[in-house]
């Protein structure tokens, strides 16, 4: 046999690499459990990412806030000396959007030291004043 230069570095036959053969079932098993456990953990046991847990923390917050600040809207809106006028100015309007409207106008959701009324606070304090009718 003549070897050439070309052939002189290239072995007779192509070696493959030997692996053991429980290592394909291995890796597709430990893709398969990872996959598995990820849906299982968000799914079932709770887990979130950063974004939505500071998404639920926000909304609580906000929950909270409106939950703290519509008693004070309804004791403010009470102590006005024409409060039964006006409360019953308030069930005469129709839409919840501009009964809301009516509490932002009158200034009971505004909170002591801010400019601008709390529209969830608002509907949240015309929805209070409706049920105690």
């Amino acid at each position: 046999m003549v070897y050439t230069r070309r052939n002189a570095l290239l072995p007779n036959t192509v070696r493959k690499m030997k692996s053991h053969p429980e290592l394909k079932p291995a890796a597709w098993g430990a893709v398969i459990g990872a996959v598995a456990m990820a849906i299982i953990g968000f799914w079932a046991l709770g887990w979130t990412l950063g974004s939505s847990a500071e998404r639920m923390a926000r909304d609580r917050a906000e929950a909270a806030v409106v939950d703290t600040l519509t008693p004070m809207c309804v004791a403010r809106f009470g102590e006005q000396a024409d409060a039964a006028a006006n409360l019953t100015e308030l069930n005469k309007i129709s839409t919840s959007w501009d009964r809301r409207s009516f509490i932002e106008k009158g200034g009971w959701a505004t909170t002591p030291g801010s400019a601008a009324p709390n529209s969830e606070v608002a509907s949240a304090c015309a929805e209070k004043l409706g049920k105690a009718t």
